[in-house]
């Protein structure tokens, strides 16, 4: 996606924008305008920008410090502008690593693997079904071929238009996918979204099954990165911003936010200490953040929008548990392994495999740091006895921990990750606003493009940007997707039966 326009703005002409969220959305956002000469400045209401990949120091029961955070992200190689941000400071991408593997377990003993799985579509999902032991011939033969077509040809934004209104688990169980594939391959993909597949719109699995199996040649795979996230990816990036001359003020909650008079009067911004003005302002917060906002900005849009901001929904709560253990689990364990069956454990990392500072103390004490996680908690769950359970669960998966000492632990519960449900697609907000110099970003937006999860938090961030620059006749950051539609003429001829 071209972005043309003049390469910065003349120096007797720079427009002062206002990012609000540290997030990877208002990173993308910030970045870009700093780039081309606007004067930025960066809120953030916590002390450490990163927004949801965000860490913090923590004292532990041995007297070490560790760079606690809300958990294990994977980092797929399809991320081309999350990751084309991230090469600001990292051009080769040296502060990531690659994870060999990216096995999923079925408690009833199956387990899939991406590592054999070719990675050129249609290959890719041919390969996987051939070698997964969740398709037999038997299953393949109950399939509906016709129900599952549409797979082979995804086209954003029109699979919102045709599976918007259809649960993940409604599709599923029409193409009568085998239940083990339910669980390992595609529950997986819904559950990464921090959502029951039961609530989860059919469009965004569809959108998934694109982006990793047809859309693209990269696969399943991806990295990690190779220190906690500040010291990997955010501190370097803030400190690019500083050069760049953007100011950054972290810890300052923004309050409120009123467009000038006119539609073009400029911007309000509203914190606990000080009322700031600004030629324009990017939204980059999560759901509930921009619903907050918004209710405390009564100029801000029209009704009908305030109503669809209102209407943005959360996800149900999360845990990750991170423990660090007195003796390391065995050495082939993987560095991430997916899991379904186990009464709520839906991941479990071993962080001293790819990441440094857990690595040191591992070598150091002679045991293990393992993170555990658990999406879409009941609301009404008793998080003591949920945090018990995820422990017990670790123990059937890796029994050698049964008899490891947990020299410490931290359990972090969240509910802030956004939720599409059923039917919202045609009522989340877009990057545009009623108001030319107010934009929005985040994972939250809609975009019309086929991206998902940290790479639409970053490419709304560019977009974003870029639709302020535009107004200034000044180029943005070129993007790039996987096809916004299948790659395979003849795959896509076979879609379109599906459709009829």
């Amino acid at each position: 996606m071209p972005a043309p326009g003049l390469k910065r703005f003349p120096a007797a002409d720079t427009p002062g924008v206002a990012v609000i969220g540290g997030g990877i959305a208002g990173l993308a956002a910030a970045t870009l305008l700093a780039e081309r000469g606007a004067r930025v400045t960066l809120y953030e209401q916590a002390e450490s920008l990163g927004g949801r990949l965000a860490g913090w120091s923590t004292r532990l029961a041995d007297g070490g410090e560790a760079t606690m955070s809300r958990g294990f992200h994977a980092f797929f190689r399809q991320y081309y502008n999350l990751r084309g941000l991230l090469r600001r400071t990292d051009p080769a991408l040296d502060r990531l690593r690659q994870v060999p593997d990216y096995p999923l377990r079925h408690s009833g003993g199956l387990t899939d693997s991406f590592a054999r799985v070719p990675r050129t579509p249609p290959l890719s999902a041919l390969g996987f079904v051939a070698l997964s032991p969740t398709f037999g011939w038997r299953d393949l033969a109950a399939m509906d071929a016709r129900a599952a077509l549409p797979l082979l040809d995804v086209r954003v934004p029109e699979v919102y238009e045709r599976f918007d209104s259809v649960s993940a688990t409604q599709f599923l169980e029409s193409v009568r996918f085998p239940e083990a594939a339910h669980h390992l391959a595609f529950e997986v993909f819904s559950r990464s979204f921090f959502a029951d597949p039961r609530e989860l719109s059919a469009a965004e699995l569809l959108l998934m099954f694109h982006i990793y199996f047809l859309g693209s040649s990269e696969g399943l795979l991806f990295d990690v990165p190779t220190a906690p996230f500040p010291q990997a990816l955010w501190d370097p990036l803030g400190a690019y911003l500083q050069r760049l001359g953007a100011h950054i003020r972290t810890g300052t909650p923004v309050r409120a936010v009123h467009p000038g008079d006119g539609g073009g009067g400029g911007v309000e911004v509203r914190t606990d200490t000080a009322v700031d003005r600004h030629d324009a302002a990017v939204l980059a917060l999560d759901a509930g953040a921009l619903r907050g906002l918004v209710a405390a900005s009564p100029a801000l849009g029209t009704s009908a929008w305030r109503d669809d901001i209102d209407g943005l929904r959360t996800a149900p709560p999360f845990l990750v548990s991170r423990l660090w253990l007195d003796r390391p689990v065995r050495a082939d364990r993987a560095a991430f392994l997916g899991t379904s069956g186990y009464d709520g454990l839906d991941n479990v990392s071993v962080l001293d495999r790819y990441e440094d500072e857990a690595a040191r103390w591992a070598s150091r004490s002679g045991g293990s740091v393992v993170e555990l996680h658990a999406y879409a908690v009941p609301e009404d769950a008793r998080r003591e006895a949920v945090q018990s359970r995820l422990v017990d669960r670790l123990h059937e998966v890796y029994p050698e921990t049964r008899g490891a000492r947990i020299v410490d632990a931290r359990h972090e519960w969240r509910s802030d990750c956004p939720l599409f449900p059923v039917g919202s697609y045609t009522r989340r907000p877009t990057v545009t606003t009623a108001h030319p110099q107010i934009v929005l970003a985040g994972d939250a937006i809609r975009c019309d493009l086929p991206v998902a999860l940290m790479e639409r938090a970053a490419t709304t961030g560019f977009l974003a940007a870029n639709a302020l620059l535009a107004g200034w006749g000044v180029r943005g950051q070129v993007l790039w997707t996987v096809p916004r539609a299948g790659r395979s003429p003849v795959l896509r001829a076979l879609g379109t039966v599906g459709s009829r």
